[in-house]
């Protein structure tokens, strides 16, 4: 492993309020624990990233820091404002939620610049009234994304991977303290994957400007280098979490993910490994 690779991680706000902040966080729910006892904290303006395997408890977390699930137990802080004392529709304004495959789906039709649009308002159309400054903050993001080409594209007709960073472009226009990328590469293939990950790195270099950012993912292979923490969730629980290096090991993953790997970095990036030789015995243990 080579620990000598750049980091590019921001430097933390120790006058700023943590962006989030878990002690004891649990979830029951028909009869199990999806998650249990979970100690986090995020610092604000940091880049994070949730690790671990199908159904390690990620996607949960991120409906409870999102306000959309209640924890069965623990406390639970979100841009400093407690669970239990804080109106979750007022505290969702200073947040967003970008996936695949949302609950509410932008129009088809519209263009990959209405869609940014309607960022303005957190709406899936546009019902307000778009001002001169709304369009150049769009523009801005779009061209920011690498999206300058398609600007007039119906986004039906945008690849899987320009969806997802119009998307983040429509997510940045309110300007969020808090942005949660929930598997924002899932189903993307290299080239559209690599650009998902430049846009998110971008976040930490153009400006001062930048919110917390937490990425949920499967793969080692989709964090980008600004991530400067990691969440390691095995069976709802913390495997894990701390600094790239001290979190992403070998000995630890491989536990996590049963699964024999070893872990390579390479100028921030990590990887993963699996010599076929481990094959047979993956198949006889499934």
């Amino acid at each position: 492993m080579d620990n000598n690779a750049p980091n590019h991680a921001p430097a933390e706000n120790p006058a700023s309020p943590p962006a989030i902040r878990a002690r004891g966080v649990g979830v029951y729910r028909n009869g199990r624990w999806i998650l249990k006892n979970v100690d986090w904290t995020v610092p604000s303006g940091s880049c994070v990233a949730v690790l671990g395997p199908n159904g390690s408890g990620k996607s949960t977390l991120t409906r409870v820091i999102s306000g959309y699930m209640w924890p069965t137990d623990g406390e639970l802080s979100v841009l400093g404002e407690r669970f239990g004392s804080v109106n979750l529709h007022e505290l969702r304004e200073s947040l967003r939620l970008v996936q695949p495959t949302g609950l509410a789906e932008p129009d088809s039709e519209a263009t990959a610049f209405e869609v940014a649009l309607t960022g303005a308002f957190g709406t899936v159309g546009l019902y307000g009234q778009v001002t001169d400054a709304i369009r150049s903050e769009a523009e801005r993001l779009l061209a920011t994304v690498g999206l300058r080409s398609v600007f007039n594209t119906p986004y039906q007709n945008l690849s899987s991977g320009e969806r997802i960073r119009c998307l983040i472009a429509r997510a940045m226009i309110r300007k969020p303290r808090l942005l949660l990328l929930d598997e924002p590469t899932s189903g993307l293939d290299l080239l559209a994957r690599e650009q998902v990950l430049a846009t998110i790195q971008s976040l930490f270099q153009n400006g001062s400007e930048r919110p917390t950012v937490v990425l949920i993912t499967h793969h080692l292979e989709e964090l980008p280098p600004a991530v400067s923490h990691v969440l390691v969730l095995d069976e709802g629980a913390v495997a894990a979490q701390g600094a790239p290096e001290d979190v992403l090991r070998s000995d630890l993953l491989s536990a996590v993910y049963r699964c024999p790997l070893q872990v390579v970095q390479s100028e921030g990036r990590y990887y993963s490994r699996v010599s076929p030789g481990a094959w047979d015995s993956l198949l006889a243990e499934s």
